[in-house]
């Protein structure tokens, strides 16, 4: 694939992986994607996971016509991207690799004390890289999502190599969704913790003229830019990027889903446009999230258990404050056949969370709904439909 005159994708597609992280479902595969840039100097940048050394060395070659290349340039330092590293200095033994300082640390780590002393070239904030015409300047962007993370931004062709940002789940031979949908879901998994970073980062881009983004993993951005920029900037300030009500449950015994398929039904009736309701023990726990992040409401609904929470729902809630929940409006439905603690526990655990609006009316179902838990289930409809008014 050509991106411009002078530079290559030479990436890989992963078919094969189901745990992304050993922890997200990736039922579309996953890519790794690699660049060549080639000028009197040429620089590859970034390398792929390890089970694909092979192939995407062959693809290095293709593009380079069987010249060797004068730089490897990594950004991030996570195996998905370094794994082929060893490998790639092993057919290339001149190439010298352009990292940060911090990723030559972490490079002695993960290969036994090799940190290519004698073909290093350590960059920083605002360090360039001549290759002829084209003129390589770097950016530092610490916790995005690493703290060895670097970027790049190519004064010639306009292109910012962005690492891990603006990358999404699935392969580019099975991914057909909308680009936002698998984004999100990535996003907030593996960078959402670190929004004020993100924040930094994004103030870094808006100086810059950028016609193209090319990602570590999903599709080459080169039209509308400002439409990512834009979700980068939701998502990383902790805004809410659609208007709606998501209710997430658990339920043991069917009588919590009950009360939450009431909510939901009477939220419809009066006018609220999206409503949207997952089973946390069912659903994946990753997609949850994301709709947790990306609504302006949140209805928790669950039962007590052992004097506590349901598991799958002190997951959620976790996930969602290991990552900065805030600024939403909140509701809570507990359930409980005798002393009734889910409400309590659940406002507990959101504590930490900045700029909650709770909500007035919260409902207590007592082992299955009635005519007083019914009537509480009204009273909520009623106020959070308010809010869309």
């Amino acid at each position: 694939m050509t991106i411009t005159k002078d530079i290559k994708f030479v990436g890989v597609n992963d078919h094969d992986v189901d745990l992304f992280e050993g922890h997200y479902i990736v039922p579309e595969g996953m890519a790794y994607n690699s660049y060549v840039i080639c000028d009197e100097k040429t620089a590859v940048m970034d390398s792929v996971d390890g089970n694909f050394t092979d192939e995407w060395i062959a693809n290095v070659k293709e593009a380079l016509g069987g010249k060797a290349p004068d730089y490897l340039v990594i950004q991030h330092m996570e195996p998905d991207h370094s794994g082929s590293i060893m490998g790639f200095m092993s057919e290339y033994p001149e190439t010298q690799i352009v990292s940060s300082q911090k990723a030559f640390t972490i490079m002695k780590n993960f290969f036994e004390g090799e940190e290519f002393a004698d073909r290093r070239v350590v960059v920083k904030e605002g360090d360039t890289l001549e290759l002829g015409s084209h003129t390589l300047s770097f950016i530092a962007a610490p916790m995005v999502h690493w703290p060895e993370v670097i970027m790049t931004y190519d004064n010639t062709d306009k292109v910012l190599f962005s690492a891990d940002a603006f990358g999404k789940f699935g392969a580019h031979d099975l991914a057909e969704e909308d680009w936002a949908c698998e984004a999100r879901r990535y996003y907030f998994g593996i960078v959402g913790k670190y929004g004020m970073q993100v924040q930094a980062l994004l103030k870094k881009a808006a100086a810059l003229d950028i016609q193209i983004i090319c990602p570590l993993h999903g599709p080459v951005l080169s039209e509308d830019l400002g439409y990512y920029l834009d979700l980068y900037n939701t998502w990383s300030s902790y805004g809410s990027e659609s208007k709606g009500v998501v209710i997430s449950y658990t339920s043991v015994y069917g009588n919590t889903k009950k009360a939450v398929e009431l909510l939901a039904q009477k939220l419809e009736e009066k006018g609220v446009g999206e409503v949207v309701v997952n089973d946390l023990a069912r659903a994946d726990m990753a997609e949850c999230v994301e709709d947790g992040f990306r609504y302006d409401t949140q209805v928790f609904a669950t039962t007590t258990f052992n004097n506590d929470i349901f598991p799958f729902m002190k997951e959620y809630i976790n996930s969602l404050t290991e990552r900065n929940y805030q600024n939403k409006h909140v509701a809570f439905m507990e359930n409980g056949s005798w002393a009734p603690v889910a409400a309590k526990t659940m406002k507990g655990m959101l504590e930490g969370c900045k700029n909650l609006e709770y909500a007035e009316n919260d409902v207590r179902i007592l082992s299955a709904l009635n005519d007083e838990s019914r009537a509480q289930i009204e009273a909520l409809a009623d106020e959070l439909a308010a809010l869309y008014q």
